[in-house]
């Protein structure tokens, strides 16, 4: 089975800013003693053998030890409540690296899976201002960092291990709330960062 998709990633994370796990290939400690992360992700276009699968968004949830590569991840998944059963099965499939693709890399890390549920997702793109809310369970925008003068936002560059890619826009939380899968957290004013994503398998 082939895929390939066009979209977009940000996340909101526990850690201060300029998360360790991030610069390390998940090798360096969180700044806490579990790494709280959402991870969304909005489809502009993409197929799974055939399925299209655009306009489509994900969100994943989880907490890890503060060395996320030890494992031992938790995580639960949403599903906007707009796809199909077939397009709920193929994205699914997708961003929890079972239709393999840069997911499969992490998805031995992941020690309980918590499910996956479909629900409204509002996913919203402007400038550099990232936000997703999915029902009650999560609330969070992000803000690309841009220092005063400058036109563009904050890089990193040169990371690897990670399925975004080797670059992204260094961003803080301005709300960063869930309550989902039996984990709540309010890590409002900590890291974030944001990437365009282009993946297939």
């Amino acid at each position: 089975m082939s895929w390939e998709l066009n979209g977009t990633y940000f996340e909101g994370c526990s850690c201060d800013s300029l998360c360790p796990c991030a610069t390390s290939a998940f090798m360096a400690p969180a700044d806490t003693e579990r790494c709280e992360f959402v991870l969304a992700f909005h489809i502009d276009s993409g197929q799974v053998d055939g399925l299209d699968i655009s306009d489509r968004s994900c969100v994943i949830v989880g907490d890890s030890p503060a060395v996320m590569s030890e494992g031992g991840w938790k995580v639960g998944m949403f599903v906007d409540d707009g796809a199909s059963p077939e397009q709920m099965a193929a994205v699914s499939g997708v961003f929890s690296g079972a239709l393999g693709g840069p997911m499969a890399a992490v998805a031995p890390a992941i020690g309980e899976f918590l499910g996956a549920e479909q629900a409204p997702i509002t996913y919203i793109e402007e400038g550099g201002t990232h936000s997703v809310k999915v029902g009650d369970a999560v609330d969070l925008a992000i803000e690309e960092v841009v220092h005063p003068g400058a036109s563009e936002s904050v890089h990193v560059t040169g990371m690897s291990g990670l399925p975004w890619g080797p670059t992204l826009a260094a961003a803080t939380s301005q709300r960063h709330k869930l309550n989902a899968f039996g984990m709540s957290w309010d890590s409002t004013g900590k890291n974030g960062n944001a990437a365009p994503i282009s993946w297939s398998a």
